[in-house]
């Protein structure tokens, strides 16, 4: 693994921050990543469908431009394919449950001052740490 300069992750928040922003004084509203996909294939009427589509397809875009002009990710996956399978249903199910992402709740909630996203960014945060701990450290310091 290679290091990584600080200007990198720093250009990647600012332009994550910037794009929330916009999308909030264009479109106004929040720049929920489950949102924003659930109205892109129509799963529900939550935005403008082609404002929606044009946002994911920034996403998509501007992670093949750095992969292709800027940096190959560099990527080692180390759980078997039906634990990652598990695992992301169950973030979906758990974007459902919170009614959103971290995106739009550690994103662009936080800096709205919003309760409610404090709160389940405060949940994500903890349940991610518990996460890690029992992974890596095993049952027994739980």
């Amino acid at each position: 693994m290679s290091t990584l300069s600080p200007l990198w992750p720093l250009s990647g928040g600012l332009l994550i921050g910037l794009s929330a922003a916009l999308y909030l004084l264009l479109n106004g509203r929040i720049a929920g990543i489950s949102g924003l996909a659930a109205s892109a294939f129509g799963w529900s009427g939550g935005g403008p469908r082609t404002a929606a589509i044009a946002f994911l397809a920034g996403l998509v875009g501007g992670a093949a431009f750095a992969q292709a002009f800027i940096r190959p990710a560099e990527m080692v996956l180390t759980g078997s394919p039906a634990l990652l399978i598990l695992s992301g249903l169950l973030v979906g199910y758990g974007t459902r449950l919170g009614s959103g992402c971290t995106s739009g709740h550690g994103v662009c909630g936080l800096a709205r001052l919003s309760p409610r996203s404090i709160a389940s960014t405060l949940i994500f945060m903890g349940t991610a740490m518990a996460t890690v701990l029992i992974t890596r450290h095993g049952l027994a310091l739980v």
